[in-house]
């Protein structure tokens, strides 16, 4: 009896651990960080797919400021199948800091606009304007939409690293919900929904005794969520931070340091 027990005792925890893990869904909170981040930002993985877009020729009285309903013509193959176009201009061109490859481009995200009439000119009207439409502005379908609803954390089946390049909202420190460019997309491997971990190199001091200097060991300093990919770039959002982290700080894939 007590030889059954003892190993009923010993086999428990591994049969636990056979078990399907529950799936730790996001947050709330999380989740409208995300939506709200992906209303305003786009990338684009050539700056051709934002050369060869329709664009704005010209809008009623001129420049359009903040004007919902207001009517803009545009050039270019647009489906009337396709009711809504997001308004966009060419913003940062990202390469990789080690290569220099050329990465893709932000959309810098203008507005929205609704199909009207299609003719040799179409006609759009406004919706939505962060800033004053112009001609020439590009018009993009939407995207395939993301549902973080839908994303598990989980860690990612193969080892990427890479860098923070980007921090699309223009601030110089990253907290706790911000979103941030990676450097790597899905021809490295990196998936909606994996983690990431953020790590600090260690700073280079001077031994105060001999005069060398000596490199600090790296350090963990947070946790990002890869919530959209392109093809060799994505967007991450900092799950956790022991610091602040800035543009060049380096990711690996957490399994790997956690």
């Amino acid at each position: 009896m007590r030889k059954s027990l003892l190993v009923l005792l010993l086999w428990a925890p591994l049969a636990m651990a056979l078990l399907p893990q529950p799936v730790q869904r996001l947050d709330q909170t999380t989740q409208q960080a995300i939506q709200r981040f992906l209303l305003h930002n786009r990338i684009l993985d050539s700056p051709q797919d934002l050369d060869n877009a329709p664009y704005i020729i010209a809008a009623d009285a001129g420049r359009v400021l903040g004007a919902n309903g207001e009517r803009v013509y545009a050039r270019g193959n647009l489906e009337p199948s396709q009711p809504h176009y997001g308004i966009f201009r060419r913003g940062k061109v990202y390469t990789d800091p080690q290569t220099q490859e050329l990465l893709g481009i932000n959309a810098d995200d203008i507005g929205t606009a609704q199909f009207v009439v299609a003719g040799d000119l179409t006609t759009l009207a406004v919706q939505r304007v962060t800033q004053e439409v112009r001609p020439g502005d590009r018009l993009l379908s939407a995207e395939s939409p993301v549902d973080p609803a839908t994303f598990s954390r989980k860690p990612s089946a193969a080892f990427v690293k890479g860098q923070i390049i980007d921090i699309p909202k223009g601030v110089t420190q990253i907290g706790v919900l911000d979103a941030v460019t990676l450097n790597k997309g899905r021809r490295d491997g990196l998936a909606e929904g994996q983690l990431l971990s953020v790590i600090k190199t260690g700073a280079t001091v001077r031994d105060t005794l001999t005069g060398a200097p000596v490199a600090l060991p790296d350090e963990h300093a947070g946790t990002l969520l890869v919530f959209r990919t392109y093809e060799k770039l994505s967007y991450g959002l900092v799950l956790s931070a022991s610091r602040p982290l800035v543009v060049m700080d380096r990711f690996e894939t957490a399994h790997q340091t956690q």
